[in-house]
């Protein structure tokens, strides 16, 4: 398909590499390398061999050997570089600083360490047993609405993109079990590796992720041993906040983010707070009026 292909914006001397969702394609991450691009990055988000839709299913440890590649090549031709990823792509992300920590920072966007948001089904537990029985190289998860969507137009536009083909821009139609086994494999070994990773570190998430609960931002805000980390919690969006209301709002905070650790680096000027933001203490309020 003519979807199936790489991004590469040129421009200046930091590149950010992008990595999109599991078994998806560079789409979900297009908005975002516009934005990065217009502001003078390099943005570049690749196929990965055996994790982009279109290839062969292969092991977590393929994804992270790809990944880790993409970043080398990017490294061998520009000053700096941070990894940005997108739900599984987030997990990705924090396996290639663990593997590269010269790494400028790491963006982790509705990170997916457990599919434990609102809309998952109730079997989903099961899945783990489900891969090693028959059902394993027939069953698929398929995605239904809300598709990660609050926009309900945009919703509306990727359900009839979901009717005539494999995938849309915010992601596959469906995901084969082997393919969700190996993201829990992912998941295990970043849940590992999270305390030792030191890259400056930015972790956007949604209240209402459907997907992936908050829970997975907390963990890592609560676990990573980054000096200069930031946490932004959006309230107007579900799980792909690349494509939704917010997508500008996430924009722009990755390049201010980009911006201050570049500066926090040439100046090593110490330690910076995390950062909450007023949507998550706001709903924090909303949450303590109904538990009395």
């Amino acid at each position: 398909m003519s979807e199936l292909k790489p991004i590469e914006y040129t421009g200046g001397d930091h590149a950010v590499l992008l990595l999109h969702g599991l078994s998806s394609s560079p789409l979900e991450m297009r908005f975002l390398a516009r934005a990065l691009n217009r502001q003078g990055f390099t943005a570049v988000a690749p196929l990965l061999d055996g994790y982009s839709a279109g290839s062969p299913h292969s092991r977590k440890e393929r994804w992270i050997s790809a990944a880790v590649r993409e970043f080398d090549a990017l490294a061998r031709q520009y000053a700096r570089v941070s990894v940005c990823g997108l739900s599984i792509g987030a997990a990705l992300s924090l396996a290639v600083v663990h593997e590269r920590p010269s790494a400028q920072a790491v963006i982790l966007l509705s990170l997916t360490l457990d599919y434990d948001g609102w809309a998952m089904p109730w079997y989903r537990f099961l899945l783990y047993w489900a891969y090693y029985t028959p059902l394993r190289h027939r069953w698929r998860y398929r995605e239904e609405e809300p598709f990660g969507l609050r926009n309900e137009a945009l919703r509306a536009k990727v359900a009839r993109a979901m009717q005539s083909s494999d995938f849309s821009e915010v992601g596959p139609s469906t995901i084969s079990l082997p393919a969700l086994h190996e993201a829990s494999r992912l998941a295990k070994c970043v849940r590992r590796v999270v305390p030792s990773i030191t890259t400056d570190s930015l972790v956007i998430h949604a209240i209402d992720d459907e997907t992936s609960s908050p829970l997975n931002a907390r963990f890592v805000g609560s676990s990573i041993g980054s000096s200069f980390l930031r946490t932004i919690y959006l309230d107007d969006s579900y799980h792909m906040i690349t494509s939704d209301n917010e997508r500008e709002i996430v924009a722009r905070e990755i390049l201010l983010f980009l911006r201050e650790s570049e500066a926090a680096d040439d100046v090593a000027d110490g330690k910076r707070a995390p950062v909450i933001s007023k949507a998550l203490a706001r709903r924090l309020r909303q949450i303590a009026a109904l538990s009395r």
